[in-house]
C-alpha cells in the first residue's frame, strides 16, 4: 500500500536532490509548520514530461498563447508545503508564456504569509499561492498583496470572489472531524456526528485535533467551534473537549499519522480533525484500492477553507505573476486539483475526477466565517483558547 503520508516524503529530502518528479507525488494535507525548500522546475524537464499525464491534453483556458508583454523568463511562486501540481500542467503554462516557474515552499499557509509580511517591499517571490480565508484579513491590511483581475473570473462564484481584488480564488476546501469506521463498527458504537457528541463520556480520550496557533486545520475546528456555539459558548465547549480528553498536538501530520488510527494513521485514537476529502485520498493511494474509504468525514463538523492566489506587492515580474494566476483559473489547472491537492477547483469549468463523486460528498451547510471578523478576533481568541486549555 502507498501511504498518503508520501506527500510529507516529497518535500522532507534535500533541496538539492528536488525534481519536478516531487511535484504532486501524494495528495495535499495541511501540516505544522516546516523547514522551508525551494525547486526550479527547468523548461526541458517540465517539456520531456508533457503527455506523461491526462492532463496534459487539456488545453488551458483564459490565457493568451503568446502574451507579447512577458519578458520575463521566470514566475517565482511562493507557497506551502502541500502545494502540488503534475509535471504537465506546468509544462503547458511554459510552453504558452515561454516562462518556467519557480517554486519556494516553506511551511503552513500561515507561516507563509508571515513570512511575506515580514519580507514587505522586497518579497520572495511574485505570486503567493495558499493564502486561506482565515489569513486573507492579515494579508490585506499588512500590504503585501497587488491587485490584480483574474481572467475568467466569472467562471467562479461570486460568493467566492474577494471584493479588494487582492486575491484570486484558486480551491476550496472543508475543515471536518475524520473517524476511523473500523475502531467504532468493531465496537458496536456509533461515530460521532455532531460537535456535542464529542463530549459524550463514550467517546473520552478518543479525539485529537491541531492546535490552532500553529495548524491552519486546528485554526479552521476553532472557528468552526465559535461559529457553532457563538461568542458566549464556545470556551465552555472547549471546556467540555478538555474534560472529555481530546489531545492537542502541533499540526496535521503529527495528528493524522501520528495519533489517528484509521486509514494512514499508526495512532490510537479514532477521531481527528482533518479534510473532507482525506477519505478519498485514502482511496486513492491504496494498493490495491479498496471499494469504500475506510474513514469517514463528519459533515455536520466542516469549516469551509478557500485558498487564494495574489501578485505579492513590489514584484519583480508582475505581468508574469498575474498570467500564472489566469493559467491557474483556467481549465488545465482547476481539472487538475482534486488529485493533487485533494480539494475541490473553484470554476464551472473544471472537471471533476469520479473519486470525488464516490468517496468526497461536500457539505451541504458547513460553518463560515468573514476574512474581516477572523482578523480582527483571531490573537482574542488564540488567547482565549490558550487560557482554556493550558488552565
Amino acid at each position: 500500500m502507498v501511504s498518503i503520508s508520501a506527500r510529507s516524503r516529497a518535500f522532507s529530502i534535500s533541496p538539492t536532490s528536488i525534481s519536478a518528479a516531487s511535484i504532486g507525488s501524494a495528495p495535499h494535507q495541511r501540516r505544522q509548520v516546516g523547514a522551508g525548500v525551494v525547486c526550479v522546475l527547468g523548461l526541458a524537464m517540465m517539456l520531456a514530461a508533457c503527455g506523461s499525464s491526462p492532463s496534459s491534453s487539456t488545453s488551458a483556458t483564459n490565457l493568451p498563447t503568446t502574451p507579447p508583454t512577458l519578458t520575463s523568463k521566470q514566475v517565482t511562486l511562493v507557497t506551502h508545503d502541500s502545494f502540488a501540481v503534475s509535471k504537465s500542467v506546468l509544462a503547458e503554462f511554459t510552453r504558452r508564456t515561454g516562462v518556467t516557474v519557480k517554486l519556494v515552499q516553506g511551511g503552513d499557509a500561515g507561516q507563509v504569509v508571515n513570512k511575506a509580511i515580514l519580507s514587505k517591499g522586497k518579497p520572495q517571490g511574485d505570486v503567493i499561492f495558499g493564502i486561506d480565508n482565515t489569513f486573507l484579513g492579515r494579508a490585506e491590511s499588512a500590504g503585501i498583496l497587488a491587485p490584480h483581475q483574474a481572467k475568467g473570473i466569472d467562471t467562479v462564484d461570486p460568493a467566492l470572489v474577494v471584493p479588494s481584488g487582492l486575491a484570486t480564488p484558486i480551491d476550496r476546501g472543508d475543515v471536518c472531524l475524520n473517524v476511523d469506521k473500523e475502531y467504532f463498527s468493531s465496537r458496536d458504537l456509533a461515530a460521532p456526528a455532531s460537535f456535542d457528541d464529542l463530549l459524550d463520556p463514550r467517546y473520552r480520550d478518543l479525539t485529537v485535533v491541531e492546535n490552532p496557533a500553529s495548524s491552519s486545520p486546528g485554526l479552521a475546528f476553532l472557528l468552526a467551534t465559535i461559529d457553532e456555539k457563538g461568542e458566549n459558548g464556545w470556551q465552555s465547549y472547549w471546556q467540555g473537549l478538555k474534560g472529555n480528553g481530546v489531545k492537542v498536538v502541533d499540526g496535521w501530520e503529527s495528528a493524522y499519522y501520528g495519533e489517528f488510527s484509521g486509514g494512514s494513521g499508526k495512532g490510537k485514537r479514532p477521531i481527528v480533525v482533518s479534510y473532507a476529502t482525506s477519505p478519498v485520498a485514502e482511496v486513492v493511494y491504496a494498493d490495491p484500492r479498496p471499494t469504500s474509504a475506510p474513514t469517514d468525514a463528519v459533515l455536520s463538523t466542516c469549516f469551509r477553507q478557500i485558498e487564494y492566489a495574489a501578485v505579492l506587492a513590489g514584484a519583480k515580474h508582475p505581468d508574469a505573476a498575474g498570467a500564472l494566476i489566469d493559467f491557474m483559473l483556467g481549465t488545465t489547472f482547476q481539472s487538475d486539483i482534486p488529485l493533487q491537492m485533494f480539494v475541490y477547483p473553484v470554476t464551472s469549468t473544471a472537471t471533476l475526477p469520479k473519486e470525488f463523486t464516490l468517496f468526497a460528498p461536500v457539505p451541504t451547510d458547513p460553518q463560515t466565517m468573514s476574512a474581516e471578523r477572523i482578523e480582527q478576533n483571531r490573537e482574542t481568541w488564540l488567547r482565549q483558547w490558550r487560557s482554556v486549555i493550558e488552565g
